[in-house]
């Protein structure tokens, strides 16, 4: 598990087809290696990894086609920068939200804007997935802890400011077109299990509704 609290950035030095996945290398000088060992998990731009390689300032991941094809790694390159968090342990400080690292699906940017000295982003995702995004709620874009500012229809804004651009890779790869990485809150997504679940329909006359999907909506949960 993960909190989409960034700990470094890293550059991705290889990529290696291997029998119809992939093999990334991954540099990072910023990236704290000294608890890091082969078959742990380190969250890559979002994607919950594992390491099967370890070197100096550097691992190496298998991807899988599944994998390849739900995110937007398909479009990564030799070069490019990428978002690193190792896995969270029982005593780190919970600053962001319960990421899983497992991507629900993939977004685009549709805007962006200089807001004083904060970034303005219009980041449009599947109308399927818009349900679990709540305006003032958390998402996790490229594995990054955010709060949305606003949903409209499919359309998330967000407003980054200066210090997360400056950690991540924000301020050198987001650019209007964009493809990124999108996970949304897991809570909201156990909500509607919970409510759409065989078991939910029996409530009887004599038991109290309690949390509905009615109740959700109408408290802005849905929106």
């Amino acid at each position: 598990m993960f909190t989409g609290i960034i700990e470094a950035i890293g550059k991705i030095s290889a990529i290696t087809p291997t029998q119809g996945d992939v093999r990334l290398k991954i540099e990072s000088e910023q990236l704290d290696f000294s608890d890091v060992k082969l078959g742990d998990s380190i969250a890559s731009n979002g994607i919950c990894l594992t390491v099967v390689e370890l070197g100096n300032h550097w691992y190496a991941v298998d991807v899988s086609r599944e994998t390849l094809n739900k995110t937007a790694l398909q479009g990564w390159q030799v070069g490019d920068l990428v978002n690193l968090e190792k896995a969270m342990l029982p005593t780190t400080r919970f600053g962001g939200h319960i990421v899983s690292g497992h991507i629900d699906t993939t977004g685009v940017i549709q805007k962006i804007a200089q807001d004083s000295r904060s970034i303005y982003f219009e980041i449009q995702i599947p109308a399927d997935f818009a349900k679990y995004v709540a305006t003032k709620g958390s998402i996790t874009v490229d594995g990054i802890s955010l709060t949305s500012n606003l949903v409209q229809g499919n359309i998330v804004s967000l407003n980054i400011i200066p210090h997360t651009a400056q950690v991540t890779n924000i301020g050198r790869h987001w650019k209007v077109g964009s493809k990124v990485n999108i996970e949304v809150d897991v809570v909201a997504r156990y909500l509607e299990r919970l409510l759409t679940s065989p078991q939910a329909s029996h409530t009887t006359a004599h038991q109290t509704p309690g949390i509905t999907l009615e109740f959700l909506a109408k408290n802005g949960f849905y929106s």
